[in-house]
């Protein structure tokens, strides 16, 4: 079976998102759809394996000053290269009240999302359904930002609630060492919230239970707020599923 996380040195989640299985009976082919932590880290041999995998088009779903502080894709214009923010209120996740109901929290950013950014999440849809070279969207762990359009480019395929879910909740893998980063980073600093770097299934189960209270369901959610077509459906299945 393919590997669905890929090593890198500096990079921690990193993952192809190819063998999830459509209703349909197809599954996402491997090798064209990757969701990441920030590019910004890569150099040297993490550089090298990034290049092995001949990626045409990156989306950065940081704010601007946030690539410009961190760093985009190294040789950005060798690549099809997006930065679509698709949140638009930021927050501090190291400075969240430990009292406060985490999943509950962060399901609460993800619905300010959900309708701040609504523009910026149906470029990246329509981009990834479009180019038909290998691509990777990425925001800073790989956690939050990339795993909402995660999930919702897999709810376009018809792919199952429970392994959408299942994909968000592989990010726990990477928790440790993202947050040995942020100490990394910070040094003097306090890491107030005991959650910060965890993206567990029961966060994205409230993000879609709280999209099917508004829309029906997430798909009603792509199609009447996000302005989805079913064009772009087609395109976005034809593009990522294989028999």
């Amino acid at each position: 079976m393919t590997s669905r996380h890929i090593t890198f040195e500096r990079l921690h989640n990193f993952r192809d998102m190819g063998g999830y299985r459509a209703a349909d009976g197809r599954t996402v082919a491997w090798g064209t759809l990757y969701r990441a932590d920030s590019l910004g880290k890569l150099q040297g041999a993490d550089w090298e394996r990034f290049l092995a995998l001949d990626i045409r088009t990156v989306i950065d779903l940081r704010y601007p000053w946030e690539a410009d502080a961190k760093g985009r894709v190294p040789e950005a214009d060798r690549f099809t290269y997006a930065n679509l923010s698709i949140e638009h209120r930021p927050y501090d996740q190291a400075e969240i009240d430990p009292d406060t109901d985490p999943w509950r929290y962060l399901a609460d950013r993800f619905a300010e999302v959900t309708e701040d950014g609504v523009e910026e999440i149906r470029r990246a849809i329509e981009l990834i359904a479009a180019d038909p070279g290998p691509t990777v969207f990425h925001c800073t762990s790989g956690k939050d930002r990339t795993g909402l359009i995660a999930a919702l480019v897999l709810t376009l395929l018809d792919v199952p609630e429970e392994e959408i879910l299942a994909d968000f909740a592989l990010t726990e893998l990477a928790t440790a060492r993202l947050t040995a980063d942020w100490h990394a980073a910070n040094p003097g600093r306090t890491l107030r919230w005991p959650s910060y770097g965890r993206a567990p299934a029961a966060v994205l189960s409230l993000v879609l239970a709280d999209l099917k209270a508004r829309y029906g369901s997430a798909a009603g959610y792509l199609t009447t707020r996000v302005g989805i077509t079913p064009a772009t459906v087609d395109r976005l299945r034809t593009r990522l599923l294989t028999p």
